[in-house]
């Protein structure tokens, strides 16, 4: 299995609301891709960013999915409520 964990820039003023619309939205685009297996978005309980971990079978179909239109228009709808950028982290699983 393949694993993201994606650390989210701080969401502009007022934007909270849109970012979670988002972020559900774009879980039902990417369900039907090959080797989705699932993306839950995280929130600190003491205060910070929120994160995201997302698993698929494998490397190769996570940038299928990564590189499709469906991505490309995503990221386009998200990069205005940030103040800042995405920090993705790539793992494989090894024990689980």
């Amino acid at each position: 299995m393949f694993v993201v964990i994606i650390n989210f820039p701080p969401i502009k003023e007022g934007k909270d609301a849109e970012f979670r619309e988002w972020f559900a939205w774009t879980n039902k685009e990417f369900a039907n891709y090959n080797g989705h297996i699932g993306r839950r978005l995280l929130k600190p309980m003491k205060g910070g960013n929120y994160a995201a971990i997302v698993e698929h079978a494998s490397q190769e179909t996570f940038m299928a999915m990564h590189d499709s239109p469906a991505h490309a228009e995503a990221g386009k709808r998200v990069g205005p409520l940030f103040d800042g950028t995405r920090t993705p982290q790539f793992y494989e699983v090894i024990i689980g």
